[in-house]
C-alpha cells in the first residue's frame, strides 16, 4: 500500500479553519495533526511490505502546481542553493532557493518520518522577467487578485518544514514513500501575521525540477503578493 507524505485536501483543511473563517492551521496545530496523520500512515507500511523498487522518474504536472527548473548554486556547506528557472511564452524568470540548517522535530512520529524544521530564502534575480510565471502562479493557487504596485525585495525569508525524503510524485499531485524517488517535499510558510500565507514547494535535484503548489485556496492571493517581490 502507498504511504502518501501529503495530498492537497481542501476539506480537510476547510475543517482545519472552522466555521468562523479564522486563518487556517497555524504551525504547530499543522505540525500535530500532519504527525497524527502519518502514525496513522505508519499502519499501512507493514514490515512485511516489500518496498517497491526506485523508479525512472519525470516530472507530472498538474492543475494545482507549477513546475520549474532547478540548477545547484555554488555556496557553503551550510545551506542548499539552488537557481529556479521559468521559460514560457519568450520569457524567463529566475530566483533562488536557499535552505539553511534544519533541525528535526521532536514528536516521536515526527522523527518517524524524518520531518524537519528549517528557515530558507527566496533570493531575486537581475533580469527576471517572471509575468508569465506569476500569472501561471494565479492560476495554480486559485488567486483571486493578480498583484500590482509591488515592492520588490532582494531576499523573501520563510520558515519551511520538510515532509521526509526519496518520495516519489504521484499523479494527483501528492508524494509516496513507496516507491521511493528523488522528491523532498515541504511546506513553507511565507510573510507575517495577517499576511502570512502557505504554499507547498517540492524539490527534486535529481530530475533539477522544482514546483510549487497550492495548500489552499484561501491563502492564493497572499502567497502570489508575496512571491510577486521576489520573482
Amino acid at each position: 500500500m502507498l504511504g502518501l507524505v501529503y495530498c492537497r485536501d481542501r476539506n480537510l483543511d476547510g475543517q482545519a479553519k472552522g466555521e468562523d473563517n479564522h486563518p487556517a492551521m497555524n504551525r504547530l496545530e499543522f505540525i500535530s495533526c500532519l504527525a497524527a496523520s502519518f502514525a496513522l500512515l505508519s499502519a499501512c507500511n507493514s514490515p512485511y511490505v516489500t518496498r517497491q523498487s526506485q523508479i525512472a522518474e519525470h516530472y507530472i504536472p498538474d492543475p494545482g502546481s507549477v513546475g520549474f527548473d532547478i540548477e545547484p548554486f555554488p555556496g557553503d556547506t551550510a545551506s542548499q542553493k539552488w537557481l529556479a528557472t521559468y521559460t514560457s511564452q519568450g520569457k524567463t524568470a529566475r530566483f533562488r532557493i536557499e535552505l539553511g540548517a534544519t533541525k528535526p522535530l521532536n514528536d516521536k512520529e515526527s522523527r518517524d518520518f524524518d520531518m524537519q524544521q528549517g528557515e530558507g530564502k527566496f533570493v531575486s534575480e537581475p533580469g527576471s522577467e517572471a509575468s508569465v510565471l506569476l500569472a501561471d502562479l494565479e492560476k495554480a493557487l486559485e488567486a483571486k487578485t493578480f498583484p500590482t504596485k509591488v515592492k520588490r525585495l532582494r531576499n523573501l525569508p520563510f520558515v519551511f518544514i520538510s515532509l521526509g525524503k526519496n518520495n516519489s510524485q504521484a499523479p494527483d499531485g501528492g508524494f509516496n514513500t513507496n516507491p521511493p524517488g528523488n522528491w523532498t517535499p515541504m511546506k513553507i510558510f511565507i510573510g507575517e501575521g495577517e499576511d502570512e500565507g502557505e504554499v507547498f514547494l517540492n524539490l527534486n535535484p535529481v530530475i533539477k525540477k522544482g514546483q510549487f503548489s497550492i495548500k489552499d485556496s484561501d491563502y492564493g492571493d497572499i502567497v502570489l503578493a508575496q512571491l510577486a517581490r521576489v520573482l
